[in-house]
């Protein structure tokens, strides 16, 4: 095993940057980048992007979360659309890549931990309705209200959905679900996106909600 890779075993969730590396290691940076370069070359790291590795799966004491992850991927961004609806359990379908909304524009990564998409949602206040979640290893992760996710779902996707029931439909949503999200979460949402298409849709949720 590398000296990096000893060094990382006790690390908060596998994950490390370069930055990372410069704290936990003596030396010149030529020094580290050859220590980083051996340990990806045996196969006891990953490289996730340019700058962010984690320890491979046979080091991990714990799994890596991916929702964690995604916010190391490419941020400022959350977890939202189909990976928050899935996370709720508003859709049924597995999610083959973690989706997520971002500030900056539309990128993709593929790594050897999956797919990460995001995609540029402009908003007034860019975490309103996205909560802060703690798993139980302590990986910290942003994730967005099952309506956030449709907002966002109906902003970047453009779908041709007359309301909520159509929605429902083509994501397999039990009206359970989308029942009971509140008129207020609906009309914070609303205000905060200046996408007719997103506040037509939130509206027409609205009105559809039992009285």
């Amino acid at each position: 095993m590398q000296t990096l890779t000893e060094k990382l075993l006790n690390l908060p969730g596998n994950m490390f940057t370069q930055s990372d590396a410069a704290l936990l290691l003596e030396g010149t940076p030529d020094r580290r980048h050859a220590l980083v370069k051996r340990a990806l070359a045996k196969g006891e790291i990953l490289g996730i992007r340019r700058g962010l590795y984690c320890l491979a799966p046979q080091y991990q004491r714990k799994p890596v979360n991916v929702f964690a992850l995604a916010q190391r991927v490419y941020g400022p961004s959350y977890v939202s659309m189909e990976s928050a609806l899935g996370f709720h359990g508003w859709i049924p379908e597995a999610v083959y890549a973690c989706t997520c909304a971002s500030l900056g524009n539309a990128r993709a990564f593929e790594t050897p931990l999956g797919t990460f998409l995001y995609r540029r949602v402009p908003q007034r206040v860019f975490y309103a309705n996205v909560d802060r979640l703690t798993d139980n290893s302590g990986n910290v992760f942003l994730m967005a209200s099952p309506a956030k996710a449709l907002a966002d779902y109906v902003y970047t996707r453009k779908p041709p959905w007359r309301g909520i029931d159509d929605a429902a439909e083509s994501l397999r949503i039990e009206p359970e679900a989308w029942h009971g999200t509140g008129a207020p979460e609906l009309d914070e949402l609303a205000a905060n996106y200046a996408s007719r298409r997103v506040t037509a849709f939130l509206r027409r949720w609205k009105e559809a909600l039992p009285r």
